[in-house]
């Protein structure tokens, strides 16, 4: 299914090498649902051009496999809970009207990272979501993986929001789909960030309540992924149009989207390497009003 491997350009280490300091690299994983699987076909790609991050901060779905590599999972340990992970995993409501509780994606969580702390993982991480008590968009970088990752995915109408440190939590692509200025924030030189549902920009015709609220969201985030592409030094956007994000069907296909393109810009994000990095000001004036780091 998978390309032949090319022949690799640089490797982290090799790129480098110099008496100065060597810059941080940030990770920003976006959501889309079940269309996030495509990460994980680029993290098969880092793997095989030796590019290690020294941070990695996710939205929604990009905060599951966020997490996991924080973990220090591979290519092939993500592709072996991806093939026995099922959305009745994770969806405990049977009926559409009914929000499901987050207790299905927490145990996916535990039963493979373990009951653990945020600070506990090996790379610093951070799930983005949004308090809907203040409405503040909150980067999670302490407390509990699971329940800190389950409110960066909490959809609203499909998931409960999940309490967390007296805070109601909700899908982080309500305000920044694509955290790539979560990174900079934190002091990285670099950001590459992955865009896994750059096709959000669709309606619908039908009248069912989970096409409307899918529709509703969709507008809300379509205006939330600016920050993303603002920040980002290089943003790598997979094909995944054909995917619906409620479903895994096509689940490998869409890894293999999210390799292909990340092979396809492995060239420009050794471009953008040899250059000076940029700061987060540099670009433009960041309001942090609205912010907060828990």
């Amino acid at each position: 299914m998978f390309g032949k491997t090319k022949k690799k350009i640089f490797s982290s280490n090799m790129l480098f090498k110099s008496k100065s300091k060597k810059p941080k690299i940030g990770l920003a994983l976006g959501g889309g649902g079940a269309r996030g699987f495509a990460h994980i076909g680029a993290i098969k790609a880092f793997e095989e051009y030796g590019l290690k991050f020294d941070y990695v901060c996710g939205t929604s779905a990009g905060s599951i496999v966020g997490a996991f590599y924080a973990a220090g999972y591979n290519y092939e340990q993500m592709l072996k809970v991806a093939k026995e992970i099922d959305v009745g995993d994770i969806r405990t409501s049977k009926l559409l009207i009914v929000p499901s509780k987050s207790t299905g994606l927490e145990n996916v969580i535990k039963n493979e990272l373990g009951d653990i702390n945020i600070q506990d993982l090996p790379l610093p991480f951070s799930a983005v979501a949004v308090d809907i008590i203040s409405t503040e968009e909150c980067v999670i970088t302490k407390g509990n993986l699971a329940k800190a990752v389950a409110g960066s995915c909490a959809v609203p109408g499909i998931f409960q929001p999940v309490v967390f440190e007296g805070r109601h939590l909700c899908d982080g692509g309500l305000q920044n789909t694509i955290p790539a200025d979560v990174p900079k924030l934190m002091g990285c030189d670099y950001v590459i960030a992955v865009d896994v549902n750059k096709s959000r920009n669709y309606g619908t015709e039908s009248t069912k309540l989970i096409d409307v609220i899918g529709c509703t969201i969709r507008i809300l985030m379509k205006g939330n992924v600016v920050k993303g592409y603002l920040y980002a030094d290089v943003m790598i956007k997979p094909e995944t149009k054909r995917f619906k994000s409620t479903k895994k069907e096509g689940y490998l296909d869409m890894i293999d989207e999210g390799y292909k393109a990340t092979i396809d810009v492995m060239p420009e994000i050794m471009k953008v390497f040899r250059r000076k990095p940029l700061k987060l000001k540099a670009k433009v004036k960041y309001i942090n009003e609205d912010r907060v780091v828990i």
